[in-house]
């Protein structure tokens, strides 16, 4: 896992425009699976384009804190987790 959120900022700087599947904590022992493509990543945010088909908006913005804390999780289309992505 990634010790810093300047290393997930940066692995997902590599995977901008790469499709992707997300697992959020929703609460209340609710999880969210959505899929899509990472758009674009900023300070201290990164934007994920959902598949229009199956959600009921056009995109979803998470915190490098919310992968560092595991709220989130993030998983590549070519099977590779975030995790496995900052420590190359």
């Amino acid at each position: 896992m990634a010790k810093t959120l300047i290393e997930i900022k940066q692995g997902l700087e590599g995977h901008v425009g790469k499709r992707l599947k997300l697992k959020a904590n929703g609460g209340r022992r609710k999880t969210i699976t959505r899929s899509g493509v990472l758009s674009e990543t900023y300070p201290s945010v990164f934007v994920v384009e959902l598949d229009q088909e199956e959600n009921a908006f056009e995109r979803v913005s998470y915190s490098y804190a919310d992968v560092l804390t595991e709220t989130v999780e993030l998983k590549f289309s070519d099977e590779l987790t975030i995790a496995t992505v900052i420590e190359q």
